[in-house]
């Protein structure tokens, strides 16, 4: 029986960036992955006709390449083919009166936008792209730092010394305020207000959830200052790459293998797992679960530990709300009503009032298909080409916030409860949305691949009930209570035993925070 310093269960993003940095330290590392192919959610496959390559999950790959990870193993990285490319323009709002509004990273080009609706506005957003410029260093600090930790409260400190007691507060407000109340303090145009809170969404944040003005602010600030990026020939760049440098680095990488359950010893510590096949692999020093807490101890932790019931720690942890994605093999980009330019945008928003995204959350917590879900239009092809035959793209449709069980329709007007037949109705909500928006893209789609918030499940276990965030990350799920309190440093009430992933913090995105922040802690 091989022993390992470590073994992984999950090969996600966070899971395999926690083995390069183990592996970097000398650690001897074995991950462990359920599916044929490593990535999680960050998968590039051919969905729908050979040579359209479409990202599965996550395509926006601007949180890794700002991470704290990436900059500490860029060099092996990227050695071992990590590539990614910048976006000409980076995100637009269209609105129901054929207009946009969008952000790239020229800011001159951006600011002439807002000013069209408001010279106030636009002199505001220069405003706050100073403030951000000051203030990002803090608020990524404190992102980048396990939670409660020396570290954090060194983060702390620092912006008290360099922003004095008023910043501070004003960064704690920026916190816990709701997307509305953030942007009516600092903006008077409604559709700016609109482009920028369209992010909450992103997660689980309606225009008035407390906590969700960060995550837009981020957002909107990070792309003007930094611009997009995405992977060239696929988001799955970041993980083809990661797998090579683990490998190259004496670690292990065993696909297509369930891990049936983690190993006690009789003091109740985890020394390793225990495959669907029988095989065990054991660990020296540390088990570490990129799974979801609920599966981690429902599934592969014996219920009744030695600290009790296990499960009933995590069991109360609730989920986002679900999501759906279409893939569209297309002969062409749509042409956008607001204007040809918007085919050079990386995501084209399609939310466009606050009413509107306010009504759609309040219907899917409430089990019914939203009538007009928020859209989220990635044009991939318009930056990487390579993607699809030439002259050919492809599109990337997340439709944001739906629930997990099916209750109802808004709308009235689809009978059907089960998202296996549901879903490709529902697909044809979302499409005439975008017709109405980009006139002839039906006639441009030569084929679809749709994966219900059901499908999602199915094919990554940890995105339960299709929530592709592993949490909802309002207050009461965020910070110092993710997953859950008393838990938020990746430890769990089994000895050696670590979990990281989007459920923990500081939660969703490839920023690959959870995996590089655990193994730093592990390693030293």
């Amino acid at each position: 029986m091989t022993v390992y310093d470590a073994v992984i269960i999950g090969a996600g993003h966070n899971g395999l960036a926690a083995a390069v940095h183990l592996t970097s330290k000398g650690w001897k590392v074995c991950v462990v992955e359920a599916a044929d192919e490593a990535g999680g959610a960050v998968k590039t496959q051919d969905l729908t006709e050979p040579g359209f390559r479409h990202d599965f999950g996550a395509m926006n790959l601007s949180m890794f390449a700002g991470s704290a990870f990436f900059a500490a193993h860029r060099e092996a990285l990227t050695a071992a083919g990590l590539e990614l490319v910048p976006a000409p323009h980076c995100f637009a709002s269209v609105f129901r009166d054929a207009t946009a509004l969008g952000v790239g990273p020229d800011l001159a080009e951006t600011k002439a936008g807002i000013a069209a609706l408001s010279q106030k506005d636009a002199e505001a957003w220069e405003r706050m792209l100073a403030d951000f410029s000051r203030d990002a260093l803090h608020i990524f600090a404190l992102m980048g730092a396990p939670m409660p930790s020396f570290q954090t409260a060194k983060a702390v400190w620092k912006a008290w010394r360099t922003l004095g007691t008023q910043g501070l507060y004003r960064l704690a407000r920026l916190l816990v305020a709701t997307p509305r109340d953030f942007l009516d303090r600092h903006f008077e145009n409604e559709k700016l207000k609109v482009m920028m809170a369209t992010w909450g969404l992103h997660l689980d944040f309606a225009p008035d959830v407390a906590g969700g003005a960060l995550f837009p602010y981020l957002e909107s600030m990070a792309n003007q200052a930094f611009g997009m990026v995405i992977g060239k020939g696929g988001a799955d760049t970041i993980i083809r790459a990661m797998t090579q440098v683990v490998k190259d680095s004496g670690g292990d990488i065993v696909l297509g293998e369930r891990v049936a359950n983690v190993e006690l010893d009789k003091a109740g510590k985890a020394t390793g797992v225990t495959l669907a096949s029988g095989r065990t692999i054991a660990a020296r020093k540390a088990v570490i679960a990129n799974v979801h807490p609920k599966l981690l101890f429902a599934d592969l932790v014996p219920r009744n530990g030695p600290k009790g019931n296990l499960a009933g720690t995590f069991e109360k942890f609730r989920a986002g709300p679900g999501t759906m994605m279409i893939h569209l093999a297309m002969d062409d980009l749509p042409a956008w009503s607001a204007g040809s330019d918007l085919r050079d945008y990386a995501y084209i928003h399609i939310a466009p009032d606050m009413r509107m995204m306010s009504r759609l959350y309040a219907e899917a917590m409430d089990g019914l298909l939203p009538g007009e879900p928020a859209l989220v239009v990635g044009q991939p092809t318009a930056i990487d080409p390579a993607r699809a035959p030439e002259g050919k793209h492809v599109l990337w449709v997340q439709v944001r916030v739906l629930p997990a069980e099916i209750r109802g329709d808004a709308a009235g007007e689809i009978t059907e409860t089960d998202w296996d037949e549901a879903k490709h109705v529902y697909a044809e909500r979302v499409l005439d949305i975008i017709e109405a928006h980009a006139p002839g893209t039906r006639a441009k789609i030569r084929s679809r691949a749709v994966f219900s918030p059901r499908d999602l499940e199915r094919a990554n276990p940890n995105l339960i009930g299709g929530d592709s965030l592993s949490g909802s990350h309002h207050l009461d799920q965020n910070f110092l209570f993710r997953p859950a309190a008393g838990y938020s440093r990746y430890n769990t009430p089994v000895p050696a035993l670590y979990i990281c992933g989007a459920a923990t913090w500081p939660g969703a995105g490839t920023g690959a925070g959870s995996g590089f922040m655990l193994a730093k802690m592990l390693a030293g």
